[in-house]
């Protein structure tokens, strides 16, 4: 059977997602709202999950909304398949369809594995892997009935990919993520299903320097480009995999991290 040729967008509409509507989970501060403005600025309807931040929640709508972009917030435990699925249901609610899905929701909290509860690994994956699985599955069910399919960006890290100490269930669920994003991608590309991770590093945060003075100098010390990223960059990687650029890329992880996984190790 012949390829039918794909008509390619111009330069200028190669990030250009109008018409285009978009979930970020863990969106009502940090990264996620970062991404979820980046996203809207571009074009897109949002809708901006949130556990437990309804008031930063709000001033990510109200700021995509003062820009002239459309938004709305819905909150959900992401723990658990049912509230994903309603999740999903609210952002059709919302906008009619749903055509990208950025797994950003997750937690960050340290603890020493010979002292580590089970209850504490179960929040981590819960929060950082089952999320995305819950996430991935209900939106789709909604894009494989949609002509054009739909993209997924999954947040991991590059502790996915190197060990980090007081982080055993952290990095554990961040390979997890990685392999998921694979493997959906090995599934739901029949349905025209992009599904693809960003895998920042050390992101910079107001305060960070004197609340954690000596990882950030390890940080700097290590990284290549010198310096840590910024959460605009970790948005721009979203867009990029989200939009019409990215359009024959799957089951790919972007390193927004400053060339730290391509350190000699010896």
């Amino acid at each position: 059977m012949r390829q039918r040729q794909e008509q390619h967008p111009a330069v200028d509409r190669l990030l250009d997602l109008s018409g285009r509507v978009a979930l970020v989970t863990g969106a009502g501060r940090g990264i996620g709202a970062v991404i979820a403005r980046r996203l809207a600025a571009a074009g897109a309807a949002i809708t901006v999950h949130y556990r437990s931040s309804a008031e930063g929640a709000a001033e990510v709508v109200e700021a995509i909304r003062r820009a002239g972009g459309k938004a709305g917030a819905r909150a959900a435990d992401l723990s658990r398949g049912d509230q994903a699925d309603r999740l999903i249901a609210g952002a059709l609610e919302d906008h009619g369809r749903l055509d990208i899905l950025v797994n950003n929701a997750g937690i960050y909290p340290v603890s020493p594995l010979k002292e580590m509860a089970e209850d504490e690994w179960d929040a981590v994956v819960d929060a950082n892997l089952k999320s995305v699985f819950v996430c991935t599955r209900a939106a789709a069910r909604v894009m494989a009935g949609q002509a054009d399919g739909g993209a997924i960006v999954n947040i991991a890290s590059v502790e996915g990919e190197t060990p980090a100490p007081l982080h055993s269930h952290y990095t554990a669920a961040k390979a997890g993520v990685l392999m998921h994003t694979r493997s959906a991608a090995l599934e739901l590309g029949c349905d025209g299903i992009r599904v693809n991770a960003v895998s920042p590093g050390l992101i910079w945060k107001e305060g960070i320097e004197e609340d954690w003075p000596d990882g950030v100098g390890r940080w700097l010390a290590a990284a290549p480009l010198g310096r840590m990223g910024l959460p605009e960059e970790v948005a721009d990687a979203c867009l990029f995999l989200a939009s019409p650029a990215a359009g024959w890329i799957s089951g790919a992880n972007l390193a927004v991290d400053g060339g730290i996984l391509a350190r000699a190790v010896f």
